[in-house]
């Protein structure tokens, strides 16, 4: 985990020694409630995502508290998604969950505007014959080759999502020819003139076979969110995208409501 080697990561030590906060055995919350929001507060202001935590006895020591309570504010902590144990190397911050709200936004925009620097890691590249649900949506013949293109997506340098895409060669002839390190979505609108305008998605869930799971960093079988979306420019059918993404660090948000005049719902 080359975040937690760099040379320009913090000391552990030095971010205790510059915190102020103590444990007081009169405060009404227990020990490791805390000690629990003194890490939560050096997370957000001391460390970034991919810091390595300070070692349980270091903590026991500067804290003077026992390794259960050291043990159960931290376990509280990986609970919540904040920090991530590592096993072998110890217990990192956690990188911020990207929330999504169901617009149409790329990657990097989603990112962006939630202060994550958005990079990419190709994975694949090139053109032949797509997956039949792919010509489906594109109205193309079977044999005719379309552009596809697999990446790995990080967030900080932490994976987030693979996107396994597919770009429709009547509207996007070229598109590997263009810097695709960068956001796609503002290639198909700067150079190819097909912005994408509306799109479908399906969510469901999938299990991580033993490759995704290699690229996301997590346990085989683990849980994630599976997006297929299929976009528009117009009523041009632009990209079929099938996306696997971390439950821990992708979430999505949607408001729903009822029109005025519509029945009360059933219970």
């Amino acid at each position: 985990m080359n975040a937690s080697t760099s040379a320009t990561r913090p000391d552990p030590a030095a971010v205790l020694a510059r915190s102020s906060a103590r444990i007081s055995p009169d405060a009404p919350a227990p020990k490791h409630a805390q000690l629990r929001d003194i890490l939560s507060h050096l997370c957000r202001t001391e460390l970034r995502p991919g810091d390595l935590l300070p070692g349980e006895r270091v903590l026991e020591e500067t804290y003077g508290v026992s390794r259960i309570t050291v043990r159960r504010a931290i376990g509280d902590l990986v609970a919540a998604g904040q920090l991530r144990r590592v096993r072998g190397k110890g217990t990192f911050v956690a990188p911020n969950p990207l929330v999504s709200r169901l617009h149409l936004a790329s990657f990097s925009d989603e990112m962006g505007a939630q202060d994550v620097q958005a990079s990419s890691k190709i994975l694949l590249g090139g053109r032949s014959t797509a997956p039949e649900d792919v010509t489906d949506f594109f109205g193309t013949p079977p044999e005719v080759p379309h552009t596809h293109l697999r990446r790995l997506r990080l967030g900080d340098g932490e994976p987030y999502s693979i996107d396994d895409g597919w770009y429709n060669s009547a509207y996007v002839p070229n598109l590997l020819e263009n810097d695709i390190y960068k956001s796609v979505y503002h290639i198909l609108d700067t150079d190819f003139n097909v912005p994408i305008t509306e799109a479908d998605q399906t969510v469901t869930a999938v299990a991580a076979d033993e490759e995704v799971a290699r690229l996301l960093d997590v346990s085989p079988g683990t849980p994630l969110l599976h997006i297929i979306r299929y976009s528009r420019s117009g009523t041009k059918p632009v990209e079929w995208c099938s996306s696997v993404y971390r439950t821990d660090r992708y979430h999505l948000s949607a408001r729903v409501g009822r029109a005025l005049d519509a029945p009360l719902p059933r219970t």
